[in-house]
């Protein structure tokens, strides 16, 4: 009976000892593997042996990449304006001896880090810089915090700056200076389109009275064209009359004298003042001055033939 019990204790600590020697480490992970206390090595994802009752398991490490919610706090910057930041880190355990032996709390330390280093950043920078070079200081920022947290196995792979916060007041005064932009913008380009309109209106009546000088220019010349060729008629009709004179024609005279009679009458009968005219008795010597211009003409046409 006694046997018996110390056979099923025995084969209770055999099966005890072989689970306590056989470790699976689950896909992700890293565990260390301690004996009396000293590091020995970093257990993979699978199964692994280890010594009972001489190794132990020291850390888990979670070695997927995790995200830290960075809190919200307060920062003067370089123009004295106190904003309020906050973000969220990136980082991936790369090496698990290190991350569990050169840093005591690994997050807390990389939380303080990006902390301090957001405060020292973003405090060297003016408002408007903080503002409008979210990318610059996200990069900065990365660069120095996963440079310090090299030694620790730990590869910081992004830092964003979730929301940058300015007093109630400076965004106030921020509006209203962004209309006072857009309003000066918008007076610009009003103004510059006056401008245009004025240079295509000023080019427009120098085209016209370009063109209005050129037609009056042509119609005076036309006029001139056509006085100098009624004066050409005139004058070889003068001549004409003149050799008739010489040749003996007396008629030709009695042309002359109808010709300028017929034009006063005419005149005289197309004036607004004047709607209806008696004649004199003289005015029949115009007969006689048709009579002639007819005889003038009758020479003119016989000789025609």
């Amino acid at each position: 009976m006694g046997f018996t019990i110390f056979v099923g204790v025995l084969l209770l600590l055999v099966l005890f000892t072989l689970f306590a020697g056989i470790k699976s480490v689950p896909q992700g992970y890293e565990w260390t593997q301690e004996r009396f206390g000293k590091f020995q090595r970093s257990l993979r994802p699978g199964l692994n042996l280890i010594i009972p009752y001489i190794d132990k398991i020291g850390r888990r490490v979670n070695m997927m990449e995790q995200v830290l919610d960075v809190p919200s706090q307060e920062i003067i910057t370089k123009d004295n304006a106190l904003v309020t930041v906050d973000g969220v880190v990136f980082y991936q355990v790369l090496d698990s001896a290190k991350a569990s032996y050169q840093v005591r709390n690994l997050e807390q330390a990389i939380l303080n880090l990006t902390m301090t280093n957001i405060r020292t950043v973003m405090g060297s920078m003016d408002l408007d810089e903080l503002l409008s070079n979210r990318d610059q200081i996200n990069a900065r920022l990365l660069a120095v915090v996963d440079e310090a947290t090299e030694p620790w196995g730990v590869k910081v792979t992004r830092i964003e700056v979730k929301d940058i916060k300015p007093p109630a007041d400076l965004v106030a005064s921020m509006a209203r200076q962004m209309k006072a932009e857009r309003e000066k913008r918008a007076n610009i380009l009003d103004a510059e389109g006056f401008r245009q309109a004025a240079i295509l209106k000023a080019e427009g009546e120098k085209q016209a009275a370009v063109l209005n000088a050129e037609g009056e220019r042509q119609a005076a010349f036309l006029q001139a064209e056509a006085r100098e060729r009624s004066a050409q008629a005139e004058a070889a009709a003068t001549r004409m009359v003149s050799e008739a004179i010489a040749a003996g024609n007396v008629q030709a005279i009695n042309y002359f004298v109808a010709q300028k009679y017929v034009d006063a009458l005419k005149d005289f009968a197309s004036s607004p003042n004047q709607k209806t005219f008696i004649l004199p008795m003289e005015a029949s010597s115009i007969l006689g001055s048709l009579q002639g211009i007819a005889a003038v003409a009758n020479e003119a046409f016989g000789k025609g033939k």
